[in-house]
């Protein structure tokens, strides 16, 4: 299926938001995620459907070596942080 992802066309064949996030090689508690404009809480991923032509934001939160409250956009740019 097509899916949007930080604004790049990919294709999936993940059927669940869980097994996306476990497609994409994410930890699970590093990653925040918005699907169709609706921020998903992590307990529901396992059984949050996915559907051809849905949107999704992913983030990932790393830390170290780059800065106070670096956030890192799995396939988009990484977040200029304003703090510094």
């Amino acid at each position: 299926m097509n899916l949007t992802i930080n604004g790049e066309t990919q294709i999936s064949s993940a059927e669940t938001l869980g097994a996306l996030v476990e497609q994409l090689g994410m930890k699970q508690d590093r990653v925040a995620i918005e699907l169709n404009r609706e921020i998903v809480p992590r307990d529901q991923w396992p059984q949050t459907p996915l559907h051809d032509g849905d949107r999704l934001e992913i983030v990932h939160f790393v830390g170290g070596g780059a800065g106070f409250g670096q956030i890192n956009g799995r396939f988009g740019k990484p977040f200029r942080n304003l703090l510094t």
